[in-house]
């Protein structure tokens, strides 16, 4: 019996499974799997639930990659439903995941269910790797799950992930990279005082404004054939200090870079600490800074694969969807170690938001192209 992605979609939302919580909803999804013949494996790193699972054992290895977390709901009486109870409205599913991406996973599930009902022997195998850590810190989720799977010398040939893609209708964006990402902490350490003899101090917050000025002036790049120019925001000022007629010792502040392939994280650690040491010598203060780099930059060079989706996507929704790099990091960019991958999934205009939501007939049509790209992949 065919696996209803509605239904599937209803179920997922239900299991109130924000980060890192997993409150059923991988247990849910390995029973509907299992149904279908595939063997689940159940990888849990510390409180984080992860999941694959795999139908056959042949080549080639076709594999779907999502998460059944969830961002919290934020004030749940400003939602039109209880967003872990799904409604239908406007022809919406409406629940927090309905986008981002329990409705996705219900599609690729449904999919698999109808082609497994055509398709008596797969010539191949299909997999999906789904995690409960996606919208976290992503440390004990798809991450280790690759690890895990290169130690077990499990070969993937191409992985789709199933996050929200398209900006405005369904079929119009395939992400085939995605920007690096560097966070910096920087702290300024001058000398605390006070404000009547400033000569008796060295003020750090001076020294913060030169330094932000200028990473904030640089150019890092006009952009690529591929990639949009690499961009610098200043996140977060502070400065902790509760008098008035005191000079601070240190102040702080945060930016983030979204980079394209021109840079590494390395190459622009090297160039900003440089600029530090540089302002910060003249001004006779210290700096210190500590960098966090969720992903590097990455690109898959468009393939036979990547052209199949493509058209596959065009025939059934009309449009000729654009190949992207543009957006903010997914776990592609760990997936994409242990094998070429792409991303298509739903529109992405509510998710995160209030009385998140997803058209049933956009369902309905990614559940068709998700079916169709698995009978063009295994002719």
């Amino acid at each position: 019996m065919a696996i209803s992605e509605l239904k599937l979609a209803k179920e997922l939302i239900r299991k109130p499974s924000i980060t890192p919580k997993d409150s059923g909803a991988i247990n849910l999804l390995s029973k509907n799997l299992r149904s279908l013949g595939f063997k689940c494996k159940l990888i849990k790193f510390k409180n984080i639930k992860n999941l694959y699972a795999k139908l056959g054992k042949s080549k080639p290895n076709f594999c779907y990659a999502g998460h059944t977390d969830v961002v919290p709901p934020g004030n749940i009486s400003d939602w039109s439903v209880n967003p872990f109870k799904p409604a239908i409205k406007n022809n919406k599913l409406i629940g927090r995941g309905a986008n981002d991406m329990k409705a996705s996973i219900a599609c690729f599930v449904a999919a698999v269910s109808k082609f497994k009902a055509k398709n008596k022997k797969i010539k191949g195998s299909i997999s999906l790797l789904i995690t409960g850590d996606e919208e976290g810190i992503a440390i004990n989720g798809t991450k280790r799950v690759v690890k895990y799977l290169k130690r077990r010398k499990e070969k993937i040939n191409f992985c789709l992930v199933g996050e929200p893609t398209n900006p405005n209708k369904l079929g119009e964006m395939i992400k085939i990279g995605r920007r690096g990402s560097i966070t910096g902490r920087l702290t300024v350490i001058g000398t605390q005082g006070h404000v009547a003899y400033p000569n008796r101090a060295n003020n750090p917050s001076n020294t913060m404004i030169k330094i932000l000025k200028k990473i904030k002036e640089i150019k890092l790049d006009k952009g690529t054939k591929n990639f949009q120019p690499s961009n610098l925001e200043i996140t977060k000022i502070n400065i902790d200090n509760h008098a008035d007629n005191i000079i601070p010792g240190s102040a702080d502040a945060v930016f983030n870079i979204r980079f394209n392939d021109k840079h590494s994280s390395s190459s622009l650690k090297r160039k900003l600490n440089i600029l530090f040491r540089s302002i910060a010598k003249k001004a006779n203060c210290n700096f210190k800074v500590k960098y966090e780099v969720s992903g590097e930059a990455f690109l898959t060079k468009p393939n036979k694969t990547t052209y199949m989706i493509q058209n596959t996507i065009k025939k059934v929704t009309g449009i000729k969807p654009k190949l992207s790099t543009s957006g903010g990091t997914s776990d592609a960019r760990f997936i994409r170690k242990i094998t070429p991958c792409l991303e298509f999934g739903l529109v992405g205009k509510t998710m995160h938001k209030i009385d998140e939501s997803v058209p049933l007939s956009d369902l309905k049509k990614l559940t068709k192209i998700y079916l169709n790209i698995l009978e063009n992949y295994f002719k």
